[in-house]
């Protein structure tokens, strides 16, 4: 007779391919999912982040009580409500898909004691990454710190594990402990609240089986012109399963099989799309050897850079209010749909550390706040790429300019006449560069600069010599980082 389990949910919202239930699946088995914010501080999920979380959750404990064992939700201090409720229901393990964020790190660390003072255990399992960041380190012993020596790396050690399949029936504990309703822990929607996230729905659908409807139409399409549509915002080009891949609704390596499944040839054909995520999985090892990552500069020079922090110039670009059509737009898709197209994310947030000079973590604050697949690891990595900072990041002397990225990668406008409907009449040779329309056509287009659309809050030639010039008053870095 085998005893009870605890398994607790955390960013494995999921039942196929998730090590931890298939580890107690034969088990009598309470699956828990915890509220507790208070360990999480200041990345606790943003309030996008908590839409999706609140549909998720829904559609797991949908899953979990058709196959026997309801979810039990909850809400306070890890270290405490745990290892009561494994105690209430006899319980001598708890399992979990391992996290890699500090403050998750620390909280296992104090729920592992805590169990442990009572005779039990916390059992982790490989669930967010295709391997462990302690498992792929450099011919040297040391992590890596470069993207494509740990890419090459890790694709040199051959395909994942195939996925596990989902259990058919779950065995519940008897006389579970009562929990939470999930309308009462305080995730989006709030009666009377604007409904900032009305439009969510008609582009995201959370739950796993909403993952796995997004990954086949992907894999029956954009595939397989993944090298050039994603990087055309007014296309579906992208696969848009990162908040799936957060929220673990589906994993790396169910995305892995089943790209190579309907790709079957060589590796470098499926490649464009796996490196993605591969660099996810980058964000995960540096996050996981530099836990410092959220919030301080990789490169030590970088740590006394001068920026200017200007509160109406980072409210502008959180508004999409900059005058520069393809970051507005960008800007404006994040808060209608909470996501932005990558390629415009890069352009965005070079605007606002360069152009503007504000601090990459006043863009990474809004990102945690508005973005639905809102990732420590990820958003961390990518904003430090883009402003200089990380161990493998762009230089920071090289500023995109947001006129020419937006005629080469939207040059018939369509992405910025989506989102930025005040330029929809603009002929294509000025929809990029409005300021610079001759008077007649402004008119005949219906739009007046500085009523209906902002000019520009800096000039590109300004923004970029401003930026240049703040990185001339940086020492060169102490040590560069190895590969």
């Amino acid at each position: 007779m085998h005893s009870p389990a605890l398994l607790w949910f955390r960013q494995d919202l999921r039942l196929a391919d998730n090590p931890a239930l298939h580890g107690v699946a034969e088990r009598p088995v309470l699956p828990v999912w915890l509220l507790d914010d208070a360990a999480a501080g200041r990345w606790a999920p943003g309030g996008a982040a908590r839409w999706w979380l609140r549909q998720s959750l829904a559609a797991l404990g949908a899953g979990l009580a058709a196959r026997g064992a309801p979810l039990l939700l909850a809400r306070g201090r890890a270290e405490i409500v745990i290892p009561a409720l494994a105690a209430a229901i006899g319980a001598t393990e708890v399992h979990a898909g391992r996290l890699h964020e500090p403050w998750a790190r620390e909280r296992d660390h104090r729920v592992a004691e805590a169990l442990e003072a009572s005779g039990r255990r916390l059992a982790l399992h490989t669930s967010a990454v295709l391997r462990e960041p302690g498992e792929v380190m450099s011919g040297s012993g040391k992590p890596y710190a470069v993207y494509t020596p740990f890419a090459k790396s890790l694709a040199a050690r051959g395909e994942p594990e195939a996925p596990l399949p989902a259990p058919a029936r779950l065995r519940p504990v008897t006389a579970p402990p009562p929990g939470e309703a999930l309308d009462s822990l305080g995730l989006y929607p709030v009666a009377g609240e604007p409904d900032w996230a009305a439009e969510f729905p008609t582009l995201w659908t959370p739950g796993e089986a909403g993952a796995q409807t997004r990954l086949a139409r992907f894999l029956a399409g954009p595939v397989g012109a993944y090298a050039t549509g994603r990087n055309d915002p007014g296309t579906e080009g992208t696969s848009g399963l990162s908040p799936h891949l957060h929220w673990g609704e589906i994993s790396p390596r169910q995305v892995w099989h089943a790209v190579r499944q309907a790709r079957p040839g060589p590796l470098t054909d499926s490649w464009p799309f796996l490196s993605e995520i591969l660099w996810r999985e980058f964000s995960y090892h540096l996050l996981w050897h530099r836990p410092e990552m959220p919030e301080r500069a990789l490169r030590p020079r970088y740590a006394a850079f001068p920026w200017q922090p200007d509160a109406r110039l980072l409210r502008a670009w959180q508004r999409g209010r900059t005058g520069y059509p393809i970051v507005d737009a960008g800007m404006r898709q994040l808060w209608r749909h909470g996501w932005m197209h990558n390629r415009v994310r890069m352009i965005a947030a070079s605007l606002l550390v360069k152009h503007l000079l504000q601090p990459w973590q006043a863009g990474a604050a809004w990102f945690w706040d508005t973005l639905v697949d809102a990732d420590l690891a990820a958003n961390s990595a990518s904003w430090q790429w883009i402003a200089g900072s990380g161990t493998d990041a762009a230089p920071y002397f090289r500023v995109f300019n947001p006129v020419s990225q937006g005629e080469k990668f939207d040059p018939a406008g369509r992405y910025v006449r989506r989102y930025v409907p005040e330029l929809a009449r603009l002929p294509d040779r000025w929809v990029h560069r409005p300021w610079e329309a001759p008077e007649a056509v402004l008119r005949e287009a219906g739009l007046a600069l500085g009523r209906d659309y902002p000019r520009p809050v800096v000039d590109h030639a300004t923004g970029r010599q401003r930026a240049l010039a703040a990185l001339a008053t940086l020492r060169a870095d102490a040590a560069e980082p190895a590969a």
